[in-house]
């Protein structure tokens, strides 16, 4: 059998997750359509303005990947124009583009401008492609495969439209909203016209979008669909990237292609479409096809990349990061003195005068200056449109806080006429604050969920931007206007949160550190969650918190009670039997993901039903987390065995939501010793290196270290441990002191009573300090002993503030749940318990079907008392079927009812319903003030009681 589980796991190896370097984000935020022209050494980009004015903001690049915007193209126009085109036809630059049903043009001789007004080319379709055939004629291609052709001057349209391009079929199959076959997209090379179209719908499912290609000898076909189709998809939900599609094919000055195309981030669709861009080669029979790999063009001169969203209003004209919304009125806005002023319009924020900017983070921060004017009502907002938005607005006397466009609460506005407020959206989970200054803030607003605010609710192909406001009458006044990526640097952090478990109770535990020195508990040393209502073994251990790249909070921990037996939530002493399964056998991890670290949302990750081949695993210890920069995905490694053979380290991906595993475990470290286990991995990141310390079983266990220049394999084994104890330890962690260039390894002593943390210090992961354990040397826990297997996260002054704030004002005695030596609570069997509790006798009563009938053919119902919910008595029988006329058996489900002075007992069964006045329960008291249904289990009643924890 063992080798049977051997052949298993190298098979499961084999599916290695391949490393990539694309796809890549040229352009995060709110760019949907791209279009890319090459011009020499200089790349120009652009993309869909809808109703955003001006529009057609164009960007320049040197290396496709570095983009430095240049200006707005176009002021003024009909409708929503989208899916441009953007082209260099005999030294002029046209861009092509579909609005208020028909497709128009502007032009300029110069990339900068200016750029011409909007001629009508008058003809139907969207999403138009220019190309020229070898003898200099210009056609257009449009939507549903057609083409027209266009006058020499590229300015209107010669002849009638034709079709000559169905597009590919794609697998029915697939989920997609439709083949909505446009965005033509045409290049020559190597002999051949390569035609580049959308199919699927470009949102919808994440699966719809896809880019395809066609290729042909002449410019107006016939086309032949490429063997390599799609060249672009979002084959699964599980992708980070969502709805690709719309690409243009581009050559750079080496020589190498590739796609440029836009994509939806997994669960933000309010961050818009965004700008992504691959590698392409071409096979030998004249085919592209993508691949992982690529290598950008050099730049001649360094470029700063993107758009600076903050704004100190210096100048007299209107930054580039700034739209309006349906309307261009440069003459609202006035410049001066380092204020923007903006007159008022409308009377709420569906119909006021806004200025808009693309947020580009799922987590960011926003705040503004301002002052509002006479009759004038003004504020920030996060806008999606007429009928999607949030924020904040006053009028001087009361804030209005909008959680939604038909959802507003008024809070007295205690600040006046000039203020500051702030709006932090943290993965579409938005608060807001105002204050007189940027030092102290107010919170008006906690928990609005603006993650439905997009395309799919809302129609439009928007996104959720920022958005000054100005309601009324007269105008409002805004001054240092700020955005940032709100996820933490090391500057911003100050604090230390330490998590671990404790074996009394198997459930999570919370201290908190201003200095890395000293930690005091939260909930006075209590558990702040309870394992035994969160894991499938009713206990957690080994819990690990880190912050993600998006900011959030991420604790993954071991589904495994050690002590089950004994604390009555388990028969045996573990799992499965341990001479085949080993010591502390289980099968999944507990993962939780929040951002505040009081609100979780949580998973049960069973590592046996991933796959067939998994279901033999001993155990799945001692995660923890990290995020391969090179994948893009968070990573769980932790320790696994087969069966009863020896630990190893594995790694599998996760993904973002965390709440899924996305990937079949891949090895990462085993001791070169095939005898010895290695547990309880921890990796740290220093400069280009990763440090593995690990749990050795190599005679006394102890801490080790191996190191590699990647994250998720080729550790270099170090024989020399690391730690500085006589006695058996384990659970390495590793975590920086802030403002320092010193790390602390901190290790669980599980060998000495009562258990202990102990700390070294190193500065080159050479050389290490010791510390000692805690309140033995510099380390001190002033109200918590015999932690196990911990962990430390970095805190901002606010997080750690709040989170003391809130453990102080919510503070919970840890209650453990019923135990089974407890169950079941009597004898016999008893279903569709009703209880009630009885202020008068101070005791609870459980009104049971009496069970374990053939055919259900009850003909009694019993009564049974508790004070304690723990030890109960049988008290007599209420009802006898055999004793009535009117029923001989099927006596189901009594209800106890309140409906009075005197209660009822209405009693359920196949016969009829009937009512009968209860004289006195059976206790000669009156019958209770309250009723609640506990559990209605099936046979025998079992006692659960919710965890005050």
């Amino acid at each position: 059998m063992k080798k049977y589980v051997s052949l298993v796991l190298f098979s499961l190896l084999s599916w290695a997750v391949c490393a990539t370097d694309f796809p890549k984000v040229i352009l995060a935020g709110d760019y949907p359509d791209p279009t890319i022209l090459r011009d020499g050494k200089d790349y120009y980009m652009t993309h869909s303005p809808f109703y955003y004015a001006p529009g057609f903001l164009i960007w320049h690049s040197q290396d496709l990947e570095h983009w430095e915007p240049v200006c707005r193209a176009m002021a003024q126009w009909e409708g929503s124009a989208m899916a441009p085109d953007l082209v260099k036809y005999n030294n002029r630059y046209y861009i092509y583009y579909p609005a208020a049903g028909t497709n128009w043009v502007i032009w300029a001789d110069d990339i900068h401008g200016p750029w011409s007004a909007p001629k009508d080319l008058k003809v139907n379709g969207i999403d138009p492609g220019h190309v020229a055939d070898a003898d200099g004629k210009r056609y257009l291609y449009l939507s549903e495969g057609k083409v027209v052709q266009l006058s020499d001057d590229g300015l209107s349209t010669v002849g009638e439209v034709k079709k000559v391009y169905d597009g590919w079929p794609y697998p029915r199959n697939w989920r997609t909203e439709g083949m909505y076959l446009e965005s033509p997209k045409l290049n020559y090379h190597n002999g051949y016209y390569y035609l580049t179209s959308a199919e699927g719908g470009t949102a919808g499912p994440g699966t719809s979008h896809m880019v395809v290609t066609a290729r042909s000898k002449s410019v107006l076909g016939p086309w032949e669909n490429s063997p390599f189709n799609p060249l672009v998809h979002t084959y699964s939900e599980r992708e980070s990237w969502w709805s690709r599609g719309h690409g243009t094919l581009i050559d750079d000055v080496n020589g190498n292609w590739w796609v440029v195309y836009h994509a939806y981030a997994k669960g933000y669709h309010t961050l818009g479409r965004q700008t992504l861009i691959e590698p392409i080669e071409w096979t030998p029979d004249g085919w592209c096809r993508a691949k992982s790999t690529g290598t950008f063009p050099k730049a001649e001169v360094p470029i700063r990349h993107g758009l600076e969203l903050s704004d100190d209003f210096q100048g007299t004209e209107l930054g580039l990061q700034w739209t309006f919304w349906k309307e261009y009125a440069p003459k609202a806005v006035t410049l001066e003195n380092r204020t923007l002023r903006l007159k008022a319009k409308g009377k709420t924020p569906a119909d006021g005068r806004l200025l808009l900017a693309t947020a580009e983070d799922k987590n960011y921060e926003t705040q503004v200056e301002v002052t509002v004017g006479k009759n004038n009502t003004a504020g920030l907002l996060l806008y999606y449109s007429e009928k999607a938005y949030a924020g904040l607005v006053s009028d001087g006397k009361t804030f209005t806080v909008y959680r939604h466009a038909g959802q507003k609460t008024e809070l007295p506005n205690t600040l006046g006429r000039q203020f500051t407020v702030r709006i932090k959206n943290q993965g579409n989970h938005v608060s807001i604050s105002v204050g007189k200054d940027v030092k102290e803030w107010t919170t008006l607003a906690e928990g609005i969920d603006v993650s439905g605010m997009h395309h799919n609710a809302y129609k439009g192909f928007y996104a959720l931007r920022i958005g000054l406001v100005s309601i009324g009458k007269g105008e409002a006044a805004f001054r240092r206007f700020r955005y940032k990526n709100a996820v933490p640097q090391e500057k911003d952090l100050s604090a230390y949160l330490m998590v671990f478990h404790k074996d009394e109770t198997h459930g999570l535990y919370m201290a908190l550190s201003r200095d890395g020195y000293t930690f005091t508990a939260l909930n006075d040393g209590e558990p702040v969650l309870a394992g035994d209502t969160i894991a499938y073994q009713r206990g957690i251990r080994d819990p690990y918190i880190y912050r993600g790249p998006d900011g959030a909070f991420y604790l993954a921990m071991t589904d495994l009670h050690v002590f089950a037996r004994r604390d009555g939530y388990r028969e045996t002493e573990w799992e499965r039997d341990r001479n085949m399964y080993g010591w502390g056998n289980n099968k999944g991890l507990v993962l939780m993901k929040s951002w505040d670290l009081v609100n979780w949302k949580r998973a049960n990750i069973r590592f046996d039903q991933l796959t067939a081949g998994l279901s033999e695993i001993g155990c799945a210890w001692a995660p923890e987390i990290a995020y391969d920069e090179r994948v893009g995905k968070l990573m769980i490694y932790y320790t696994m065995r087969f069966r009863n053979e020896r630990n190893k380290l594995y790694y599998v991906y996760v993904n973002d939501d965390f709440d899924r595993i996305e990937s079949l475990p891949q090895l990462l470290y085993e001791y070169p010793d095939e005898t010895v286990s290695a547990i309880d991995g921890d990796i740290t990141k220093v400069g280009d290196k990763y440090h593995l310390f690990y749990v050795a079983h190599d005679g006394q266990p102890g801490i080790k270290q191996a190191i590699s220049d990647r994250i998720s394999g080729d550790y270099e084994y170090d024989p020399r441990w690391y730690d500085f104890e006589p006695k058996s330890c384990e659970a390495p962690t590793v975590w920086k002191r802030l403002g320092e260039d010193k790390w602390v390894l901190m290790y669980d002593v599980y060998s000495i009573t009562p258990h202990n943390f102990a700390f070294t210090e190193t500065s080159d992961f050479i050389t290490f300090k010791n510390l000692g354990r805690f309140n033995e040397g510099v380390m001190k826990s002033t109200n918590f002993n015999a932690p196990k297997h911990g962990a430390v996260v970095h805190l901002t002054t606010e997080e750690a503030d709040k989170l003391e704030a809130y453990w102080l004002k919510n503070k919970r005695k840890y209650v453990s749940t019923a135990s089974i030596q407890k169950n079941p609570l009597f004898p016999g069997y008893y279903a569709d318990p009703e209880i009630l509790y009885s202020e008068q006798t101070q005791k609870y009563y459980v009104y049971p079907t009496t069970d374990g009938i053939p055919g259900w053919g009850g003909t009694s119902f019993k009564a049974f008392s508790s004070a304690d919910l723990k030890t109960w008595k049988e008290e007599r029988v209420m009802l006898d079927l055999r004793q009535v006329s009117w029923a001989k058996k099927n006596a189901w489900v009594p209800v106890p009812e309140p409906s009075g002075p005197q209660r009822n007992v209405l009693f359920q069964h196949c016969i009829a319903s009937l009512r009968l006045r209860a004289r006195d329960p059976p206790s000669s008291r009156a019958l209770c003030h309250d009723a609640f249904i506990i559990c209605q289990p099936y046979f025998r009643l079992f006692r659960m009681a919710s965890s005050s924890s």
